[in-house]
């Protein structure tokens, strides 16, 4: 087969190939008389029977200034000694068999040695000639195998016309299954490109673009043939299945050809940006990261990555990296950058449209952007490389306005702060800095509330707005308000403690009114008892009636029981044996 020549030469097969020449040599009754040389093997043959078909050969033997030739060197001939022992079967008339494996390097062969119609009548470049037209090229996947043999037979298939007939036949047929399949499953064909060189895979992608093909279609050969040719590198889209390599071989020829193939395969992309799933995406950029890709690559990506952003998985966004000791790291830059585009891309949408994002008028898209990065701050929350300003960039790129609860941020935050325990009173209010205590969800500020981790200032916050959202009667369940009757009740009992409290206060200052008035009476005790003495008893009595009863009527009226079950309204005046020093104490708290 043609893709064997590819291989150094085995001794045992040239033994086996030699052995084989001289069973149909060595059974004339002339005796060789040159040596042919094809790279290790020699091949004793004879002249006439050479030069009749080949013309090469004949130009060798008559131009030497030997007399004599008596070895021919021929290691440049395409396909190698198995494709020279093919053309001297033929020279010496023994049959042999053409197939869609061996044709390619066979004719290329032929056209070395010069073995055509215009020197011998029914050569064998036309006998190949044939084959290829008749029979190699009449199908999809006959052709498919006949371009892969042409990888090893540059340039000279390529200068032949072999490699462009191969592109055309296959870009042809390619596009009639894509179009109107014949077998299953439809997209068989893509499957048949697999297996080429990526520079034939671009030849044939180009010939299937010039020919019309949906970019849809095009996409979907690029996937298979991606997924095929990188399936040691990235075995899934999950992002689980990077093979990683040996950091002291990140120059060796493998991952150097891996890093050509990436870009190649970048540089295929149709220009309609929304072709491609997002988790193929992201693995192509993980790839390119991975492999140290040229920046042109990678930023490409990240463009065609935030055009279907919104479709982002958290896995997706996990793109590792690494250092030169081979530790493996997050590739957070790609990350800001796709961001970043997403959402400029989105303001300018929304100017363009009349929103305003300062009002909180955001796409559906970039709240569910908006979800996906603060689900994705939770997940590398942990890694020991991501410090305060990386996780408040990151997530500071989405507006506030796209978060309608800071549940999910709240989330991420609290397992920063327990992944860096050491941090002090200051870097943990940088942290709390990118969330807004009041757009949490009561479960969360509850949980802030009791939370030790999180700064002072953030914990006072969420308690004060409980307290805003209770007095108020309003409640926030599942983005909706409703309200609340038990804070209804309590927003009432809070405006009836506040009146008592006037009351209370009144009652307070009438009280102590009455004491100094009572301690006066007790210091001037001699001089007001005799002055008593003289006065008439009538009047006596009636001026302690006055006083007292004003005082009780101004009891009663802020009396808060009055309108209840017991009556205070026959209060005896008396007050004699009342401690009125030390007034009832109440309990005035509205809280």
């Amino acid at each position: 087969m043609a893709t064997e020549a590819n291989n150094p030469i085995n001794m045992n097969s040239m033994s086996s190939s030699l052995q084989r020449t001289g069973q149909w040599v060595f059974s004339q009754d002339i005796p060789t008389d040159v040596v042919v040389e094809v790279g290790e093997a020699n091949f004793s043959l004879h002249k006439f029977m050479l030069v009749a078909k080949s013309n090469y050969i004949r130009k060798l033997i008559m131009e030497s200034k030997d007399s004599d030739v008596t070895r021919i060197d021929l290691s440049d001939i395409p396909g190698g000694p198995e494709m020279f022992e093919k053309a001297a079967k033929f020279c010496y008339g023994v049959n042999f068999e053409i197939t869609v494996q061996n044709v390619a390097a066979l004719h290329c062969a032929a056209e070395f040695l010069q073995m055509t119609d215009k020197y011998c009548d029914n050569n064998l470049a036309g006998r190949t000639q044939d084959f290829l037209s008749q029979v190699a090229l009449s199908s999809l996947s006959g052709a498919v195998v006949v371009l892969k043999s042409c990888e090893i037979l540059l340039p000279i298939s390529r200068d032949l016309g072999i490699v462009r007939r191969c592109v055309d036949v296959v870009g042809t047929k390619a596009c009639n299954e894509a179009m109107f399949p014949c077998r299953t499953p439809p997209n068989w064909w893509t499957e048949e490109l697999c297996i080429l060189d990526i520079d034939f895979f671009a030849d044939v992608v180009a010939s299937m673009k010039q020919r019309g093909l949906k970019p849809s279609s095009l996409a979907s050969a690029i996937i298979t043939y991606t997924e095929r040719s990188l399936r040691d590198l990235v075995r899934d889209h999950s992002g689980r299945g990077v093979k990683f390599s040996d950091p002291e071989n990140n120059d060796s020829e493998e991952r150097s050809q891996q890093r050509d193939l990436v870009e190649s395969i970048v540089s295929l992309l149709p220009s309609d940006k929304g072709l491609f799933p997002i988790n193929f995406l992201c693995s192509l950029l993980r790839c390119a990261v991975f492999l140290d890709a040229s920046l042109a690559s990678k930023n490409e990506l990240e463009k065609r990555i935030s055009v279907v952003l919104e479709h982002v998985t958290v896995d997706d966004l996990l793109i590792p990296s690494f250092t030169y000791d081979g530790e493996r790291l997050l590739d957070l830059d790609s990350v800001r950058r796709i961001i970043s585009i997403f959402v400029e891309k989105e303001k300018n949408v929304g100017v363009f449209n009349g929103g305003d994002f300062n009002k909180g008028l955001c796409s559906v898209s970039l709240q569910r952007v908006a979800r996906t990065v603060d689900s994705y701050l939770a997940e590398i929350a942990t890694h020991g490389e991501l410090t305060i300003s990386k996780f408040n960039a990151i997530a500071n790129l989405v507006p506030k306005s796209a978060r309608k609860s800071d549940d999910d941020l709240y989330r991420a935050i609290d397992i920063f702060l327990k992944a860096h325990p050491n941090l002090d009173e200051i870097e943990r209010e940088k942290v709390c800095s990118s969330m807004d205590p009041l757009k949490l969800s009561y479960e969360a500020r509850l949980h802030a509330s009791q939370n030790k981790r999180l700064p002072v200032n953030i914990v006072l916050h969420a308690l004060y707005y409980d307290q805003l959202k209770l007095r108020s009667g309003v409640e926030d369940r599942e983005g909706a308000v409703v309200v609340v009757p038990e804070a209804v009740a309590t927003r009432g009992q809070v405006k009836a403690d506040a009146s008592l409290a006037k009351e209370n206060e009144a009652l307070r200052s009438e009280l102590m009114k009455m004491k100094m008035y009572v301690s006066d009476l007790q210091k001037n005790g001699g001089a007001a008892g005799a002055s008593s003495s003289n006065a008439p008893p009538s009047n006596k009595k009636s001026g302690k009636s006055t006083f007292f009863s004003s005082v009780s009527k101004k009891l009663g009226k802020l009396n808060p029981f009055r309108h209840g079950s017991k009556d205070t309204s026959n209060i005896d005046e008396d007050l004699a044996g009342v401690d009125i020093t030390k007034p009832r104490r109440r309990r005035f708290s509205i809280s």
